[in-house]
């Protein structure tokens, strides 16, 4: 039994590792990548060792891709804890007169907002800028000023000019 567990831990913390390591590198952070990938590759070869010594159950193999598994999950629940980087929301308001930006920036929020045309009339659209483990509390926020808004976000890769370009960095 001692085996199997140990083939468990090892797998779930190489995948998990493997995860981190992986968002790390698209982020752009290739020397934390690098460092990270040292450790991954030592805990990968501790476990498929020790799943390839002791092939004579079938068991371990399972165990093994079970480890996986769970390694994934285990490692995605990690980076969503850690919200490493930024996000930029997009908020489409009904009202064009809408307080929202004002509202938000007084949050600390970085806030671009225009005028815009909508099938149904005038719109607010508005681009918030924000690191991501402030992205609750922006959708709440939002929420609050109007809950009907349309929002989308998605990660910016690369930043040039503006507000933000001294903060971010």
């Amino acid at each position: 039994m001692g085996i199997v567990l140990f083939i468990l831990v090892v797998q779930v913390a190489y995948v998990s590792i493997s995860t981190l390591r992986l968002i790390i590198m698209m982020k752009g952070n290739r020397s934390l990548a690098s460092l990270i990938s040292f450790v991954e590759v030592f805990i990968y070869i501790l476990g498929l060792s020790a799943v390839l010594a002791n092939m004579d159950t079938w068991y371990n193999l399972v165990v093994y891709c079970l480890g996986f598994a769970i390694g994934v999950y285990t490692g995605s629940l990690i980076e969503e804890k850690m919200a490493m980087g930024y996000i930029m929301v997009q908020v489409t308001t009904r009202r064009d007169d809408s307080d929202m930006a004002p509202k938000l920036r007084k949050e600390g929020f970085g806030v671009t907002a225009w005028s815009a045309e909508g099938l149904a009339g005038e719109r607010l659209v508005l681009n918030v800028l924000t690191k991501r483990s402030r992205q609750r509390e922006l959708l709440q926020k939002v929420q609050e000023i109007d809950p009907q808004a349309f929002v989308i976000s998605f990660e910016p890769k690369t930043f040039v000019g503006g507000f933000w370009v001294k903060r971010v960095q």
